[in-house]
């Protein structure tokens, strides 16, 4: 009888080191799997082609017939600005770079957005249009070509402060919708 229970007990312990030890097995073997498997994603502007390590972005054209002072200044710093952030291409003069970056300002609106009972306006915005030409210098080809539009709004009550904040607020939108549009193509 205590060599039946001894032995009962013993296989007890084993079934249940075995159960540790696949489920070890198994823990470990999946793990390897997932692990293996993110080795494959890269997160380093997984579309900009490999040739391209720097790219030129010359001075916006404005034609957007608004007149805006210092506009096409703004939209161009505040871009190069956001790629050397982003560090993902590095920004050169156009003589020594594998793309460039050609920005026109083809639109300039301000307009109510907001409007209240009686006809008051409660809130402005200025949309600003961007047409970008996105161009390989190496394979001498377009790597896209698109307008890109944003907005920003202001209070009409305080229109000299805010209605600059709103441009600002609007050409940081474009700028960062360009940038991931070149460097990820999302």
């Amino acid at each position: 009888m205590l060599f039946k229970l001894l032995k009962k007990r013993i296989l007890r312990n084993l079934a249940r080191k075995s159960f540790i030890c696949i489920s070890f097995i198994l823990f470990i073997f999946t793990s390897l799997i997932n692990f293996t498997g993110c080795g494959v994603y890269s997160f380093t502007g997984a579309s900009v082609p490999e040739h391209i390590k720097t790219i030129s972005i010359p001075i916006a054209d404005d034609r957007s017939g608004a007149g805006e002072p210092n506009l096409r200044e703004t939209l161009t710093q505040t871009l190069i600005q956001k790629f050397i952030d982003d560090n993902t291409i590095r920004v050169t003069d156009r003589s020594n770079a594998n793309a460039v970056l050609e920005c026109t300002i083809t639109g300039f609106s301000d307009a109510p957005s907001v409007v209240s009972a009686g006809e008051n306006v409660t809130s402005r915005r200025i949309t600003i249009s961007v047409l970008v030409t996105y161009r390989d210098l190496v394979l001498k080809k377009n790597i896209f070509e698109k307008t890109f539009t944003n907005y920003g709004d202001y209070d009409p009550l305080h229109p000299l402060s805010e209605r600059t904040s709103a441009i600002s607020t609007a050409v940081d939108k474009l700028t960062d919708d360009i940038l991931l549009d070149t460097v990820s193509g999302w």
